[in-house]
């Protein structure tokens, strides 16, 4: 009785896993476009321009501070821009050109895998290089807090997107020039 019932079980199993197999090669076969006309080559995919319009906004490197450099396209050309201290009378600098940067010069400015990079642009002497990290990677690395990464002059760092602003900042003033720090070895 055991014994029959195990092979009817057994068989039951069989057909099960011959469906399961069945059904996989139809959805697989049905995934296939290798036979689609409109299918794009791999040197077509590499060679697809990156989308920069990530870039085009405004960036400092802290939360809590004004805007200090401004990306954007200006007659079909991508450049930024330096804001200029107070007394420059006018508060962004001449727009400097920007590359756009193949993934493959990635490692040189940042210590990121470029599988996790969507687009890279920089100015010709590389003194700013700035990436756009893929958003669904900058979540769950627990290193990032910032979808864009910049690496200016030899230093790479997160940076924040924030709003573009008009106002004059003059971020060449030292923060620290008006404090004084008491000797804590004197007695009053």
């Amino acid at each position: 009785m055991m014994t029959r019932r195990a092979d009817i079980i057994c068989k039951k199993l069989t057909l099960l896993a011959a469906s399961i197999t069945a059904c996989s090669v139809l959805f697989l076969v049905g995934c296939d476009n290798s036979n689609d006309t409109n299918s794009t080559t791999d040197s077509e995919i590499t060679a697809a321009k990156p989308d920069l319009s990530v870039f085009a906004g405004c960036y400092t490197v802290s939360h809590d501070e004004p805007a200090q450099i401004k990306v954007s396209e200006q007659n079909d050309t991508w450049v930024m821009q330096m804001k200029e201290p107070a007394s420059a009378k006018r508060v962004w600098d001449t727009p400097e050109p920007l590359e756009v940067l193949d993934n493959s010069e990635i490692p040189k400015f940042f210590s990121i895998d470029p599988d996790n990079v969507d687009a890279v642009i920089g100015r010709p002497d590389r003194v700013l290089v700035m990436a756009h990290i893929k958003p669904v990677y900058a979540n769950i690395d627990p290193l990032l807090d910032s979808e864009y990464l910049s690496y200016i002059y030899k230093g790479a760092n997160t940076i924040y997107r924030v709003e573009c602003d008009e106002i004059n900042t003059d971020i060449l003033a030292n923060p620290h020039a008006n404090i004084i720090i008491d000797n804590v070895n004197e007695s009053s």
